[in-house]
């Protein structure tokens, strides 16, 4: 049904199937048609009417309240998928009617996007003053499904990926680095191992992050028990830590760098665990100089931070 050629009965489904997902996102009927702008009545004829039409029960109701059925859950899923595709014409189009180069649509993994792209942006309005900049920042899961979506112009994501629709090229690949407490009994070591930190209170990345994973790998590559004491998803949140003397981090070098602050000490960690971020191109989006030049503001960047790392 969703497929068949836009006619005037399918127009109507279009408003059976708003309705609908008003009512999933919102959880009431009189919600729904307060979010539509139309009467609960009429929001209600709508649901009975796809429900008729689909030969299916999306709710039951009881005492006035409507409650979603797994076909529901299903059905919702499908029209989310049809609505990141629809908001991505959206966007393209916005982008036709403003001009080439005049917005830059960007997803960035929290590593880079809460300090190492910020701290650019003023830089780049200096040459770029007209062009508007969307800074999404968010775990690389969603950069990644946001590229397949051509929803973007370009994102920074840890590898690997599951997903196609755009180009990868690497960014960056330089090692985690263990930050330290200053007045630690290892602030003052040359390089720092899985070994060192046992009976530490070791703060990680999360099991669910690829950063997380890998550390728990080279534990067990060396023989030791991984067992953290702090796990998290952001870099920045353990840095927070090691400042306050939480404990001992594995810290990304963008976050280790852009924080520089006294009350830490940077130091090599073996083996090494590359931080390996990719730079995602949608196949399907319009070539953006401004995205370009962007890009180039920051790849210069990325290469004098990393001059900075202990060796």
């Amino acid at each position: 049904m969703i497929g068949r050629a836009a006619n005037g009965a399918d127009l109507m489904n279009l408003l059976y199937f708003s309705a609908f997902r008003a009512v999933m996102l919102t959880g009431t009927v009189s919600a729904a048609a307060e979010l539509l702008g139309r009467s609960q009545p009429a929001v209600s004829r709508l649901l009975d009417k796809l429900e008729s039409e689909l030969g299916v029960t999306l709710f039951e109701r009881r005492r006035g309240l409507v409650t979603p059925t797994s076909v529901a859950q299903l059905l919702l899923d499908e029209i989310e998928r049809a609505y990141v595709s629809l908001d991505s014409l959206k966007s393209f189009a916005a982008r036709v009617a403003e001009g080439e180069s005049r917005r830059i649509d960007t997803a960035i993994m929290p590593a880079l996007g809460l300090g190492f792209v910020p701290r650019l942006l003023g830089k780049f309005r200096e040459e770029w003053p007209n062009t508007k900049i969307l800074l999404n920042v968010t775990l690389s899961v969603k950069v990644e499904e946001w590229a397949a979506s051509q929803q973007i112009d370009f994102g920074l994501a840890e590898t690997p990926f599951r997903r196609s629709g755009f180009r990868i090229e690497t960014f960056s690949d330089s090692p985690y680095i263990a930050a330290v407490p200053a007045h630690h009994p290892l602030a003052d070591s040359s390089q720092i191992g899985p070994a060192d930190l046992v009976d530490v209170a070791f703060i990680s990345l999360a099991a669910l992050t690829t950063a997380g994973q890998l550390v728990a790998q080279a534990f067990r590559s060396c023989g030791v028990k991984y067992d953290p004491a702090y796990e998290t998803t952001v870099s920045s949140t353990m840095y927070e830590m090691v400042k306050n003397g939480v404990g001992v981090g594995l810290i990304d070098p963008y976050t280790a760098i852009n924080d520089l602050d006294d009350r830490v000490r940077l130091v090599p960690f073996l083996p090494a665990i590359p931080f390996n971020v990719a730079l995602l191109r949608p196949e399907s989006r319009p070539a953006n100089r401004a995205a370009e030049a962007l890009l180039e503001l920051m790849a210069a960047e990325r290469d004098m931070l990393m001059k900075r790392l202990p060796r």
